[in-house]
């Protein structure tokens, strides 16, 4: 590891802490990308950390067509964005209410929105990216509008926001859930899955990507919704999976115990925690990572997935279209 003065002028997200060690020059596709991890937590993020205005422009214009290579979906992607949001649903549902107004930041295609629209749920969202904001109004007929986290009023809007695989693209990940717990009610829900930087979700030289500003453990994402009001009521994955799933729950402003009690609980451990992360992010090479039964076991349902969507996403994607014109 090599540590860089250049890297103190910046301050960590999570813990407040100057000073950072390096982890990684590349990104994915060999590109440069510097990634550090911040020695005081182990929060990992890009250095230096785009600006708020660096994100909202690569978002709102270039986003989809850079990590996705389509500016209209495709589909295969309609078909897998839909049965994730059946999955979402299935997930969280038994945790909500009728009655609940749920909200999705960073909506994408909408079809998160939709699927809880249909089963009676007042569900909108919002999502900078203008490509596929327009699929979703016109073809999903989805309530996702194309606006940015921070132009929205500060007040409650919303029972439960979903986060899915979007935290890790913010420039201030704690200024984004300060916002999402301000358009929440108290006791209200925030569900969020992002990658697992200490489960075996990719190999050490395809695991950092210009679009992930932040690379997050279990650790780490409940220490910081912690500090933004939250505490965690559900956890549904283990430290050894690809993703975090985690459902948690605003702290009411007025309960300052059970808010300090969050965070004491939250960030007992973080001191040693960058230890752990250096660890095991060189955990496995390209031989240890492929040969594991886990991957292997992932991967033949990921090749199975892609065979029925090769097969059906056609005549699926038609009928729901139709479906959702004729609701």
């Amino acid at each position: 590891m090599t540590q860089s003065n250049e890297m103190s002028t910046t301050s960590c997200d999570l813990c407040g802490g100057t000073q950072f060690e390096a982890l990684s020059q590349h990104d994915r596709h060999g590109k440069d990308l510097e990634t550090v991890v911040c020695t005081g937590c182990g929060l990992v993020m890009h250095m230096p950390v785009p600006s708020e205005q660096e994100v909202e422009d690569y978002y709102a214009n270039a986003y989809r067509q850079d990590y996705h290579g389509e500016s209209v979906p495709n589909v295969r992607r309609v078909m897998r964005a839909w049965k994730n949001g059946e999955r979402i649903y299935k997930r969280i549902s038994p945790f909500l209410n009728k009655q609940d107004r749920c909200m999705e930041v960073g909506a994408g295609l909408g079809c998160t929105v939709k699927v809880f629209d249909t089963h009676g749920y007042q569900a909108f969202g919002i999502e900078p990216n203008k490509d596929f904001n327009s699929y979703s109004r016109e073809q999903l007929h989805a309530n996702v509008e194309n606006t940015n986290l921070y132009t929205l009023e500060e007040k409650p809007i919303a029972d439960v926001i979903f986060l899915i695989h979007v935290i890790e693209h913010f420039s201030s990940p704690r200024r984004a859930l300060t916002k999402m717990a301000q358009l929440l009610e108290d006791g209200g829900r925030l569900y969020m899955e992002c990658p697992n930087l200490i489960g075996p979700f990719s190999t050490f030289g395809r695991m950092f990507h210009y679009a992930h500003i932040y690379n997050f453990t279990p650790q780490t994402l409940i220490a910081i919704a912690a500090q933004c009001g939250f505490e965690v009521e559900q956890v549904f994955t283990t430290q050894d999976e690809p993703n975090i799933e985690i459902l948690f729950r605003k702290i009411s402003a007025q309960d300052t115990v059970a808010q300090n009690t969050a965070v004491q609980n939250a960030t007992a451990t973080l001191a040693e925690h960058a230890a752990l992360v250096k660890k095991e992010v060189g955990h496995y090479n390209w031989f240890t990572y492929h040969l594991r039964m886990g991957y292997w076991v992932l991967r033949v349902k990921k090749l199975w997935s892609y065979l029925v969507e090769m097969l059906c996403a056609k005549g699926f994607v038609q009928k729901l279209l139709e479906k959702l014109a004729q609701a």
